[in-house]
């Protein structure tokens, strides 16, 4: 699949996010690997090439409807200047404005300035089948293991959407390359794209203290943004280092997570039943309720689940892991993260 990809409008996925909207909200307020030395944060899984998406997978919103055909980015010429600008406004903010930016809750993505045709460019990375559906799994009555519609990708179109990123968020200058850079970044970007492709909403580490293990990373927009950002830099781009970059992340705090298998090993005739129900029953409530006592209800036993029994069942690289959760349990924070020339100072 290429950078660009255009979905029609398919189910109706309001309601699970307004359940994400009220997790994060709260927020604010068996297998094992001995003998096995498990490395943390546990690499994310790079994949050979993109495969095509489940026709099941439907997007309420096109995904990237102005971008280039065929994935192609514009070549630049060698001599060019290119600035580089950092920009971020409210998650959703095209449907509830600035409400999710008082929470600090915030979409990231890079714009590019061509000194010599004066066209801006925007990169960004985001969901194929919004938040929701990369967040939790669809339960089909005919399947029965979790239906996942995770993946993620990369759009680069012409244009940078001066009122959206500038009225309730940042547009900034952040760094200067050349057009040869830009052109190095540009099969990098590809690359990227097509070897990265499922989004992961969480980070999951350690309860707070000192030094906390972070045991899996998140795959999402800021994560792009500052891969990026990292990319450019080591190919010589020079960086603003008095502007503060900060981002958001949603983390969830557990011990040490247990391995517990992929689909095959769990689902399936020779699978773990008494697992996978489990797992079935955990995801259950993450489903768009058809009422608001069924969306009260699904809260509930959210809570009882996560803080209440301590449990939480992550899918990472297709793979499922036991995180017996700790308190805090959730948090969302809008934290900094230096620019890469910042590292240095």
């Amino acid at each position: 699949m290429e950078i660009r990809a255009v979905f029609t409008m398919g189910c109706n996925i309001m309601m699970l996010e307004a359940m994400l909207l009220v997790f994060l909200m709260i927020s604010l307020t068996i297998c094992s690997t001995e003998g096995f030395q498990q490395q943390w944060p546990v690499p994310y899984k790079r994949f050979d090439f993109r495969p095509k998406t489940d026709p099941y997978c439907q997007a309420r919103y096109t995904f990237c409807p102005s971008g280039f055909e065929n994935g192609s980015i514009p070549k630049m010429k060698d001599e060019d200047i290119i600035d580089v600008y950092r920009l971020q406004a409210p998650v959703w903010e095209f449907k509830y404005g600035d409400l999710l930016g008082h929470f600090k809750i915030m979409h990231d993505a890079v714009g590019f300035r061509s000194s010599i045709t004066g066209k801006n460019y925007t990169a960004e990375w985001y969901e194929l089948f919004q938040l929701g559906n990369c967040t939790f799994p669809h339960l089909r009555p005919n399947m029965e293991e979790p239906f996942w519609c995770n993946q993620g990708a990369a759009c680069f179109y012409e244009g940078i959407d001066d009122e959206h990123w500038k009225s309730n968020g940042t547009l900034v200058p952040v760094a200067r390359m050349s057009g040869g850079m830009f052109n190095q970044m540009s099969k990098w970007l590809k690359e990227d794209n097509d070897t990265g492709i499922y989004y992961e909403t969480w980070t999951v580490q350690e309860p707070t203290r000192a030094k906390p293990r972070v045991w899996f990373e998140s795959y999402d927009c800021s994560k792009f943004v500052l891969r990026t950002y990292q990319k450019i830099w080591e190919l010589g781009a020079t960086f603003n280092k008095e502007i503060q970059t900060n981002y958001t992340r949603i983390f969830l705090y557990s011990g040490e997570p247990v391995y517990l298998g992929n689909v095959s090993s769990i689902f399936g005739p020779h699978g773990n039943k008494s697992l996978a129900e489990d797992i079935r029953m955990f995801y259950t409530p993450f489903r768009p309720p058809h009422s608001f006592k069924e969306f009260l209800i699904s809260i509930l036993a959210i809570y009882d689940e996560v803080v209440l029994h301590k449990t939480f069942y992550l899918f990472y690289n297709f793979e499922y892991w036991y995180l017996p959760m700790e308190y805090p349990y959730i948090k969302l924070t809008y934290e900094e993260i230096p620019l890469p020339s910042n590292k240095h100072v």
